[in-house]
């Protein structure tokens, strides 16, 4: 996965912390948490805030289904 594949990694994050509202979650909590998972591999450094909010914005919505 790289940072643009948004809803996959928002599929990820439900999947592995349904626990979480992703609506609370912090932009560098999220950050460490795309990086940490499985099949992700692309720049750490390559993410910023308009990604971050994309990928909270599409985890968000899968959360809710």
């Amino acid at each position: 996965m790289k940072w643009t594949d948004t809803q996959d990694i928002a599929m990820a994050l439900t999947d592995k912390h349904a626990d979480v509202d992703p609506q609370y979650v912090r932009f560098t909590d999220l950050h460490r948490w795309v990086t940490e998972l499985e099949g992700f591999d692309d720049d750490p450094e390559r993410s910023n805030e308009k990604i971050l909010e994309a990928i909270q914005l599409a985890w968000i919505e899968d959360a809710q289904e």
